[in-house]
C-alpha cells in the first residue's frame, strides 16, 4: 500500500515484484483498511517499508501461525532493539501507550504500536467490519484490541526485532501518540 508518498518505496517494491496499490486518501488506518480489502492469499504479513522490521524472519512466523494453530500474531519490537532504532522518547511514549492498552482491555501484550502483524485472512470475518476502524495511527492499537478480544481469534504477541530506519520519520511522535491515547479512552467507552 502506498499512501502516495513522496519516497521511492512503491518503486523499489514493484521493480522487486510488489503490486502497488495507490490509497489517494490520508491516515495509516485508511492506507491498512484499503490495503486488507484487496489481500488474496490465506496468510497476511504487515510491516512499514523503511527497513525496520525482519522481513527476513517471516517465513519462521508464519510457520508459528500455522504450528500453533493461531489465526493472529502481532510481534513485540522491544524484544530486541537494534541500536538507533527508536528513541528514548518513541520508548517511553511506546510503553505509556501499552500499559494503557492493557489497563483499560486487559490484553497482555507489551507492544501495541508494532505494525508487523502476521495473520489468517478469514480473522478479519471474526472482528469488526474494517470500514469501522479508525482512519489513522490508532488503526494499529484497534486491530489488536479487536484480535484479541475476539472469543473467535486466537491470537498471540511474539518477540521480534527492530532495526533501524531507512528514510525519513514521517511520523509526528506527540501529535499521534496523544490520538492514539484518547482513541484508546474512546473506544473503551464505545465498547
Amino acid at each position: 500500500m502506498d499512501g502516495n508518498s513522496k519516497d521511492k518505496t512503491r518503486e523499489v517494491a514493484e521493480k522487486k515484484g510488489a503490486v502497488a496499490i495507490i490509497e489517494s486518501k490520508k491516515g495509516y488506518g485508511r492506507a491498512y483498511k484499503t490495503g486488507l480489502s484487496k489481500v488474496t492469499g490465506d496468510i497476511v504479513v504487515t510491516g512499514d517499508g523503511d527497513a525496520t522490521y525482519p522481513f527476513d524472519c517471516i517465513h519462521n512466523y508464519v510457520q508459528k501461525l500455522i504450528d500453533d494453530d493461531l489465526d493472529f500474531i502481532t510481534t513485540d519490537r522491544f524484544a530486541e532493539l537494534k541500536h538507533g532504532s527508536m528513541s528514548i522518547k518513541h520508548r517511553f511514549g511506546n510503553m505509556i501507550l501499552a500499559f494503557t492498552l492493557r489497563l483499560l482491555f486487559f490484553i497482555n501484550i507489551r507492544d501495541s504500536q508494532s505494525g508487523m502483524w502476521i495473520f489468517r485472512k478469514d480473522a478479519l470475518n471474526k472482528i469488526q467490519p474494517l470500514d469501522k476502524f479508525n482512519d489513522g495511527m490508532p488503526f494499529s492499537e484497534e486491530i489488536k484490541i479487536e484480535m484479541f478480544s475476539s472469543k473467535k481469534v486466537k491470537a498471540k504477541e511474539i518477540p521480534s526485532k527492530l532495526y533501524s530506519r531507512e528514510g525519513k520519520v514521517k511520523l509526528e511522535s506527540f501529535k499521534d501518540g496523544w490520538k492514539n491515547l484518547k482513541f484508546l479512552f474512546v473506544k473503551r467507552i464505545a465498547k
